[in-house]
């Protein structure tokens, strides 16, 4: 099987100049704004415990939604070829993250936690195990360098 190249492609546009630039380390702001061809423009800040906004994602909540939402799409698309009819899919996914004393950060874990409603008479058995094959095909969590794990809960319509 012959592999085929992807690019994907953004424009990152810091927004924190208060009129000083970078003159002083507490005189910026840590936003700025991401834009990808054709979609809206999303404002973004640093983590808060590192200056930034609070009301704005940062780096680290995008990537673990970016991680969470590749899971869920791979997840609807197996599921509709394995007969099993979703109804509703959320996810509050954590992804766990440690900091060296100089400043250098990475996760060293996510944990995806989907709540699923399928049509009843599912097989919740074959509606969990397609979890286990998710990491073979998701483009980010294929990326990532940490492990990905996760604790799915199921509902049924009524």
């Amino acid at each position: 099987m012959v592999a085929t190249q992807h690019d994907f492609t953004s424009r990152i546009e810091w927004t924190g100049n208060r009129g000083d630039g970078t003159r002083s380390y507490r005189g910026y702001d840590r936003t700025w704004s991401v834009t990808t061809p054709g979609q809206p423009v999303i404002h973004c800040s640093n983590d808060p415990r590192l200056g930034g906004n609070p009301a704005l994602p940062n780096p680290e909540d995008m990537l673990l939604s970016a991680l969470a939402a590749c899971h869920m799409l791979w997840y609807l698309h197996l599921a509709s070829e394995a007969g099993i009819v979703v109804q509703s899919y959320q996810d509050t996914p954590i992804g766990a993250g440690e900091s060296t004393p100089d400043g250098a950060g990475r996760f060293v874990r996510a944990i995806l936690k989907p709540h699923i409603v399928v049509e009843r008479g599912s097989d919740l058995e074959r509606a969990d195990a397609i979890h286990h094959e998710i990491h073979k095909v998701c483009f980010i969590a294929r990326s990532v360098n940490f492990p990905v794990s996760y604790e799915a809960s199921y509902a049924t319509a009524e």
